[in-house]
């Protein structure tokens, strides 16, 4: 992948990730933490989002070796569950929303992938939609990942029985490590899983 390429992907997960992460703020306003709205982090301004790793170097690595699959993060919205009317459904909820937005996101611009065969349309037009369902699902289906703090981790660990406790305090203490195991070794289970979606949404192999 060229340079210019590779620009233009990690331009569409930096906004990809922004709108992953102020949707976990605005679920979270609406179970009624204001943390986020307070922290300014309720905008689509992406120079309040950004991890200078896993928003810009993380996917330039993956993007520039060639990775079958890219994913990437920003810097996580701050809520606080003590606040929510319902503290295990709000952190659910929460957790799920940013998936949600960014398989919305996927389907949306899929059916427009979908529904525009024939018209015509630029090269470039299909390209770049095609990019943004890419880049939306490998976002929502990596964050599904039960590993903290992936929001698979949170969504998990709130339908659990307190039995599992001991086992959850573990896999938080060394979160990290099972997050690098799994970019290393298992991250490409989750191909088939992004080719059989974008197949579903658009209608297109990849």
């Amino acid at each position: 992948m060229d340079a210019t390429n590779a620009i233009f992907y990690i331009a569409i997960l930096i906004m990809s990730v922004v709108i992953h992460e102020v949707s976990h703020g605005f679920m979270a306003r609406h179970f009624g933490d204001q943390t986020a709205y307070l922290a300014g982090r309720l905008t689509l301004n992406p120079f309040r989002h950004l991890d200078l790793f896993g928003s810009v170097l993380l996917p330039a690595i993956l993007v520039l070796t060639n990775s079958p699959f890219l994913i990437g993060w920003a810097k996580p919205v701050p809520y606080n569950p003590n606040n929510f009317k319902n503290k295990k459904m709000g952190t659910i909820a929460v957790a799920a929303a940013g998936v949600l937005a960014n398989l919305f996101i996927a389907v949306f611009f899929g059916l427009i992938l979908r529904f525009s065969v024939g018209l015509n349309a630029p090269e470039g037009f299909y390209l770049i939609i095609s990019s943004i369902v890419i880049v939306n699902l490998a976002l929502a289906i990596f964050n599904l990942v039960p590993i903290p703090p992936l929001d698979g981790s949170k969504i998990l660990f709130n339908l659990l029985p307190p039995s599992f406790y001991n086992a959850i305090a573990v896999i938080e203490r060394y979160s990290l490590v099972f997050i690098i195991i799994f970019l290393v070794f298992l991250s490409n289970y989750l191909v088939p899983v992004l080719t059989f979606l974008y197949k579903v949404i658009t209608g297109f192999s990849l």
